[in-house]
């Protein structure tokens, strides 16, 4: 979407300085470019992505690329009745996908089939993180994580590693999701899974 629509050019630019617009933690502060999105999961450049898309384009315009890759059950309405869609609708919110849909959602990625040009889905796929399994196999692939809630037994989460893998000529989506309690203050699934794809890819074969 970012690199259809012209808001983001190349791997390395724009480059976004965070200028406290978002709530982000400290760890955030920092500049900020398309591979350093991807790399860190920078949360108030999606933020800020959407904000300049919906300023330009119109408040409809995330819906309808939502809607135009398919992703989803493409709900972006937010959290009810809190009017945050622009900001909110992919973190645990309205947006949902199953990781069914994400693994062929990132089959159409890899095979040029989605509605935006070759450059942009191109450009898309160079920004994603890539990881060198210990069994040979060659991994890109983002993180998420999100809290779920605070309960006596410990705060809930869930997380998701979601790309894809390469070894001899082989090519290989991917979807790994995980809904975990009694998470210590600071972790997060997301990490835990790609450590574990990264570390030995194919045991999830199996």
């Amino acid at each position: 979407m970012g690199f259809e629509t012209g808001l983001l050019t190349g791997l390395h630019d724009p480059v976004w300085r965070y200028d406290g617009s978002f709530q982000a933690p400290q760890r955030d502060h920092k500049d900020v470019d398309p591979v350093i999105w991807e790399r860190d999961s920078v949360v108030w450049f999606s933020r800020e992505l959407v904000k300049r898309l919906a300023a330009r384009d119109g408040a409809s315009a995330f819906g309808a690329w939502v809607a135009r890759l398919n992703y989803g059950n493409q709900d972006v309405s937010g959290d009810p009745g809190k009017n945050n869609g622009l900001t909110n609708a992919w973190l645990s919110s309205s947006l949902r996908i199953s990781p069914e849909e994400q693994t062929t959602f990132i089959r159409r990625l890899l095979r040029d089939d989605l509605p935006a040009s070759a450059r942009a889905m191109q450009l898309t796929r160079d920004a994603l993180p890539e990881f060198a399994a210990s069994d040979g196999w060659t991994i890109h692939g983002k993180t998420g994580s999100s809290a779920l809630a605070k309960t006596a037994g410990g705060r809930q989460g869930h997380g998701w590693f979601v790309g894809w893998a390469r070894k001899d000529g082989r090519t290989l989506a991917f979807a790994v999701h995980e809904t975990a309690r009694n998470l210590s203050q600071g972790e997060y699934v997301g990490p835990r899974l790609r450590a574990e794809t990264v570390r030995g890819f194919s045991g999830w074969l199996e």
